[in-house]
């Protein structure tokens, strides 16, 4: 091909989104006591293997995640991938009463929203939001479409998630009343 035709590879746009997995992994890692070859080794065992210069990348936002990076990454961290999508702290800056606010973040094709309502949005419990001018009516079918569209065949009902969960996963894990226990 001759040098006129060739166009140049356009260079790779990172989002909101992209920043927050960095800070996440970088975050995570270090609350780890993992190094970055640590880490590397630790995917490679996966069978996900990405080279400490490129998990160095990923943390300096220099190297695109994919979502089979971002679910390899999720299982040596020890979180659920949502963990490296969204920011950890829903609480913002204090008002000027010491009361802290709600977060704000950016997620990549919503723009602007609250931590705890993209929290809600990503465990599947509520819609991340609502057309404007939408009535309570249209509002509730707007949740029960996110809700069935939104969790698997077996984890529909917001109550009983533990039970159905064991039943779907054949595990024994569950929420006693003082928290989570295992039978």
């Amino acid at each position: 091909m001759s040098e006129e035709k060739r166009r140049p590879r356009p260079a790779v746009q990172y989002g909101p989104t992209a920043a927050t997995v960095a800070d996440n992994v970088k975050r995570l890692r270090e609350t780890r006591g993992m190094t970055i070859y640590a880490l590397s080794g630790a995917l490679g065992r996966t069978g996900r293997p990405i080279t400490p210069s490129a998990v160095a990348k990923i943390e300096r936002q220099q190297r695109q995640v994919t979502v089979d990076d971002l679910m390899a990454l999720a299982v040596v961290l020890g979180v659920s991938p949502v963990t490296l999508l969204l920011p950890p702290n829903t609480r913002g800056e204090k008002d000027e009463n010491g009361v802290p606010r709600q977060a704000v973040t950016e997620v990549t094709g919503a723009g602007e929203v609250g931590v705890a309502d993209a929290w809600r949005w990503a465990w599947c419990t509520d819609p991340l939001r609502y057309p404007e001018g939408v009535d309570a009516e249209e509002a509730d079918r707007l949740v029960m479409d996110f809700l069935l569209n939104s969790r698997p065949v077996g984890l529909l009902s917001a109550e009983g998630d533990d039970r159905m969960a064991s039943a779907a996963f054949g595990t024994r894990r569950g929420r006693g009343p003082d928290g989570p226990r295992m039978d």
